[in-house]
């Protein structure tokens, strides 16, 4: 994070615009929006900026800058066209210690402002750190479309229940449900559509019965997809900031951990070969103790929970101690690194089945039924192959397959790591080995795969 985003309290406080022209205009429109007392000083000022401070009582001096201008300040901003004079602006402040933004110079600035989309007293501040204002616009138009325009009267709603909800309910981890419950309730939608009485009375209800409010726990067990954030679904990305505790896999990427609520308690649970940090049963005994003691618990893995996730196992353990559980599918490996590669896992004219295998099993063997999956007209997507990738080349062309057949092995599939090599049976466990390829990996065998040269998209 290059800059900390605040909001500054500014109200009744002086703050200087340095320029008389339209850009001054628009920064005195915004600081006067936040109840700053504002000064204007140039050499020159527009008519319709003077008519506009005449209008909002702000002070103005038409004067050269002067570093005694920023006296008692809080805030300046420099928008000026004069290289010089934004210099001099710069330099003053920092002297002063006073927060400066000099108007499209990031490097004279000691703070950017961003955009903003004002649903008083809701404001999201989105900023690209100066690199690309079209951009931050274009985030600005997202949210202003998204965020619901009433929002300003669900935020002063509740707050105004602040001090009642904490004298009714003293431990802060109910006082927490307790708000939770309300914003997934329909409440938020009866005041978005004016019903605010009705929504009065349901909060009303709710606080009455909060004695009522169950202490017990729940596990979430989300798949968290191949590893792009952006293949997350809206259920798990919404569970992820619900969690108290999160325990996740090795192969839960970094840009998705991000996403999980800040002050949630994380715990590493992953297995690597030969390497089981936790073992399945202390994970399964993990996952209900904790939610026996009142916590949302999120079981986050990899890909797809129920597709060689082991989700199933750890159910099984929820379901005989009664502990409730929600479960979130998510983008299997298979599908998901198989779309970024170019390679589609069935097709008409290549492949009518698909087939997903364990590339290892339990202890270490590979027994498969070969014979079958030699067969043409299939997709065969091996899941943690990499080890016996050799085995499965030799395996297959032995029980009939043509060795010139196409295989790919996906590394690090959907994220900016991703690395695809091609070849056929023969060829594969030398190109693996020649181009250093490293698990996580995701083998595709099929004539499915020749069509990546046409449909390869994704640059990582």
């Amino acid at each position: 994070m290059d800059l900390l985003p605040i909001f500054l309290n500014i109200r009744d406080r002086k703050c200087v615009i340095v320029g008389g022209g339209e850009v001054a205009l628009r920064k005195a429109t915004l600081l006067t929006r936040a109840h700053a007392d504002l000064h204007i000083v140039s050499k020159t000022i527009s008519q319709k900026l003077q008519n506009w401070c005449d209008e909002n009582s702000a002070a103005v001096a038409i004067q050269p800058f002067q570093a005694t201008c920023l006296q008692g300040a809080a805030l300046v901003i420099a928008a000026t066209d004069d290289k010089l004079t934004n210099e001099a602006v710069s330099k003053a402040a920092g002297e002063l210690g006073i927060p400066v933004n000099v108007v499209d110079q990031p490097e004279l600035s000691s703070f950017i402002l961003p955009a903003i989309v004002d649903r008083t007293p809701v404001l999201i501040a989105i900023s690209s750190g100066g690199t690309s204002p079209v951009l931050t616009r274009k985030l600005k138009e997202l949210n202003e479309a998204m965020v619901p325009g009433r929002i300003d009267k669900l935020a002063r709603l509740l707050g105004s229940y602040r001090s009642k909800v904490k004298s009714s309910i003293s431990e802060f981890s109910q006082r927490l449900r307790f708000w939770e419950e309300v914003l997934e309730s329909e409440i938020p939608e009866l005041v978005y559509s004016g019903n605010e009485d009705e929504a009065v009375r349901r909060i009303d209800q709710r606080l009455g019965a909060s004695d009522k409010i169950p202490h017990g726990g729940e596990v979430y067990l989300v798949g968290a997809g191949p590893g792009d954030p952006d293949l997350l679904t809206l259920r798990a990305l919404r569970l992820m900031h619900k969690a108290d505790v999160v325990l996740y896999d090795r192969l839960v990427s970094a840009e998705i951990m991000q996403k999980l609520r800040p002050d949630a308690v994380k715990i590493h649970v992953g297995k690597e070969r030969a390497k089981h940090s936790v073992g399945q049963e202390s994970i399964n005994e993990m996952l209900v103790r904790l939610a026996q003691e009142g916590k949302k618990v999120l079981r986050l893995k990899g890909g797809d929970p129920f597709i060689f996730g082991r989700g199933g196992e750890e159910l099984e353990t929820l379901a005989e101690a009664g502990v409730p559980f929600q479960v979130v599918p998510g983008i299997t490996a298979a599908s998901g690194c198989a779309a970024y590669a170019g390679i589609p896992l069935t097709h008409r004219d290549y492949a009518q089945s698909v087939r997903f295998l364990a590339g290892h099993l339990k202890d270490g063997a590979l027994d498969l039924d070969w014979s079958s999956l030699a067969k043409g007209q299939q997709t065969l997507v091996f899941y943690m192959g990499l080890i016996g990738l050799s085995n499965i080349c030799q395996q297959l062309i032995a029980h009939g397959m043509d060795a010139a057949t196409p295989i790919a092995v996906i590394q690090r599939g959907t994220t900016a790591d991703q690395k695809v090599i091609c070849g056929n049976l023969s060829s594969m466990p030398g190109l693996a080995e020649s181009n250093q390829i490293k698990a996580p990996t995701i083998t595709i065998v099929g004539e499915v795969v020749k069509l990546r040269e046409r449909l390869s998209w994704y640059q990582s």
